[in-house]
């Protein structure tokens, strides 16, 4: 399975495209906005595309070509104001969902906010509401579509090492858990179909990511 790393230069981007270059079902062709950012995933053997998700649908769907899959773990990052928020982590995925469609590229696995429901939208933080409201008709706009869908909702990401152990379901306690491990949930999920029209909470746990992927 050809994979599209959209956001491959993130933090969990990086990450993913490495466990799937080690997946022996999986290949990935990670998309970058920067040439610069070229030689970590040419190192890795993964096939690279310059993006940019203010670019039009055309562009995207272009880079989708002849890939079986698209991730979307792609962000505008926590120091860009509300515009970069709403252009990326909104019309960028929106975009990126119908370049799938276009390239007729059915699995798409989407990176989330924890929770991004209308009471977590009115409940965020000053300052973190447009990113749930961005993530939360990202994600509406993906079931509306006919599309494999996966919505992965992580916790609080940290930088900590990945213990391959978490626990996941439709709701869990709020808490944090490692980019790492949220790329280890990614490839999971693309391996396994019993993930397809599923969304799910995702934190640090006790059962081996596969087991857990496998238990939804």
């Amino acid at each position: 399975m050809k994979v599209l790393v959209v956001g491959a230069n993130g933090q969990i981007g990086k990450h993913l495209v490495k466990f799937i270059q080690e997946d022996d079902n999986l290949e990935a062709k990670a998309v970058i906005r920067k040439e610069e950012q070229a030689a970590y995933f040419q190192d890795l053997g993964a096939e690279v595309t310059i993006v940019d998700l203010e670019d039009d649908i055309d562009v995207i769907a272009k880079a989708a070509e002849g890939v079986d899959a698209i991730v979307f773990t792609a962000g505008s990052g926590p120091h860009t104001g509300k515009d970069k928020t709403l252009m990326i982590d909104l019309d960028g995925a929106v975009k990126t969902i119908e370049a799938a469609k276009q390239a007729n590229v059915k699995r798409y696995v989407m990176i989330s906010s924890f929770d991004t429901s209308r009471e977590a939208i009115q409940s965020a933080p000053e300052g973190f509401a447009p990113y749930v409201v961005a993530k939360h008709y990202a994600d509406e706009w993906l079931t509306a579509t006919d599309l494999d869908y996966t919505i992965i909702h992580p916790g609080g990401l940290t930088n900590e090492p990945g213990k391959n152990q978490v626990q996941l379901a439709e709701k869990v306690e709020r808490g944090q858990v490692p980019r790492e491990d949220i790329a280890r949930v990614i490839v999971a999920s693309l391996n396994n179909d019993s993930t397809i029209g599923k969304r799910f909470q995702v934190v640090t746990g006790n059962t081996p990511v596969e087991e857990a992927i496998k238990s939804i």
